[in-house]
């Protein structure tokens, strides 16, 4: 079926695709300016065909957008955009975008028109009620203020990030470097690095202050200062997570570079097709050798320096060094240069089984397929669950146990979650959607049982198919 459109907006569409369509030259800058009363109408089924590398397309509240270009210039990576090509992306544009006046104004160019009057709002026949309740919700936990920060929250949390670090220096100046010694100072920076890790997943996330400027800058700070890492690679590889999390080709987190596979699907895919990289049916037992203990000190580190080197981001690498910098400053007169990078390898060590068991709990465990064009709640509880919120469990996991709450809401404030949870579950419950709280070691054992289970699917389809 072919879009009902204007006869000479068609032509013109036809004659210039890539002037008329494209990322930001002058015909767009025309083309953005009626943006209200546009008169170009498609259908899904049009929208749909521009889902491809190069020609990509997606609707925001029922307006149509041609992305093809922008996507390399857009600040939360290409592929995120590329992930709801030919689909509807009002509920992901509304999560990631605190400032949808500013946004907009980069958007009119790439404006081709809107639904026609006859189309649904919703792609992919998507519960339209579930849809609007869920619209409400926000706005609802906006009028009460959970979109808020308590910005004592978050002073009283860097704090505690910067009087640890500065308690294991108070520790070797005043007792030395002796092995016990040692051993208390490595647990004391591997918990700084972990709440620094939670922190400037805060920030990442636009969750702090008002002006997301600001979100920016202090991630720099916390993610390349306090933890030698890079904020345009967490961005670009997070926001893939938030945007389409579980879903195979498009959630990073759960490519395992044929380590491990996850889930139903992707097991009796490998077996159907004979791969063996590993012996996935002993992975969950491999998985405590190469999982938790390497993530952080030489994947995650590895991806960094090639990731800011291919990138050209001398900013983040700057950030980076000055992590170093500092840390060798203060360490390297008690350990020496050889003796402080020990130090820190084990630190980094103890940091990556914190990081992996509590990112992963939440994730492993549960839905891993390929896009089902999902409603973003439906999406979400499908691939999140939650774990009981305690002080501790709150503490320790940065408040990730609120893993629901959190990927509905990426930019609320950890703080308010729980305030949040009771309303959102209530909508679960309205729509038979099923939301999933479980105990802090039950969530760890779900990890293993969940790979051991993926490791028989897969040698029982490498045997038998």
């Amino acid at each position: 079926m072919r879009a009902v459109q204007c006869t000479s907006r068609l032509r013109a569409q036809k004659e210039h695709p890539n002037e008329e369509m494209g990322g930001g030259g002058h015909r767009g800058e025309q083309l953005g300016s009626g943006e209200s009363g546009s008169c170009a109408q498609y259908t899904w089924e049009e929208v749909q065909k521009h889902n491809r590398r190069g020609d990509q397309w997606l609707v925001i509240e029922r307006k149509v957008y041609n992305v093809s270009e922008w996507t390399k210039r857009h600040p939360g990576g290409r592929r995120v955009l590329a992930h709801y090509a030919g689909e509807d992306a009002t509920d992901a544009f509304t999560a990631f975008h605190p400032d949808q006046r500013f946004v907009r104004k980069f958007m009119k160019p790439l404006l081709l028109g809107e639904l026609a009057p006859s189309e649904p709002s919703q792609d992919h026949g998507k519960n339209a009620a579930l849809m609007e309740d869920f619209r409400a919700l926000r706005k609802q936990l906006e009028a009460q203020g959970l979109f808020r920060t308590s910005p004592l929250f978050f002073i009283l949390y860097l704090g505690h990030i910067l009087l640890l670090e500065a308690l294991s220096l108070a520790l070797l100046s005043t007792f030395g470097n002796g092995w016990i010694m040692t051993i208390l100072v490595s647990v004391i920076l591997a918990t700084a690095q972990a709440q620094a890790g939670w922190l400037q997943h805060d920030f990442g996330h636009l969750s702090v202050f008002k002006n997301s400027t600001w979100d920016h800058v202090v991630h720099k700070f916390v993610i390349g200062h306090l933890k030698g890492a890079s904020a345009n690679w967490w961005n670009h590889r997070h926001f893939q997570h938030h945007a389409k999390p579980n879903v195979v080709k498009k959630d990073p987190d759960i490519n395992m570079l044929n380590i491990l596979v996850l889930g139903n699907i992707l097991p009796v895919e490998y077996g159907t097709k004979k791969l063996k990289h590993l012996p996935y049916n002993h992975q969950h037992k491999y998985f405590f050798l190469i999982g938790p203990p390497l993530l952080i000190p030489l994947y995650f580190n590895m991806h960094i320096l090639q990731t800011m080197y291919l990138q050209r981001d001398w900013v983040d690498f700057a950030w980076y060094l000055s992590y170093y910098a500092r840390y060798l400053t203060c360490y390297v007169p008690y350990y020496g240069v050889l003796g402080s990078f020990v130090l820190l390898t084990f630190v980094r060590f103890m940091e990556s089984h914190w990081f992996v068991w509590v990112t992963q709990m939440n994730h492993i465990p549960m839905d891993i397929d390929y896009d089902k064009n999902d409603d973003w709640l439906s999406m979400q509880l499908k691939a999140t669950c939650n774990i009981e919120h305690s002080a501790f469990n709150d503490w320790f996991s940065g408040h990730l146990n609120f893993q629901i709450e959190h990927h509905l809401f990426p930019m609320m404030p950890r703080h308010n979650y729980s305030r949040a949870a009771p309303q959102v579950r209530k909508l679960c419950e309205k729509y038979g959607v099923k939301y999933q709280v479980k105990g802090l070691w039950e969530s760890w054992c779900d990890i293993v049982r969940s790979l051991k289970k993926s490791g028989e699917l897969w040698l029982d389809a490498y045997l038998h198919k």
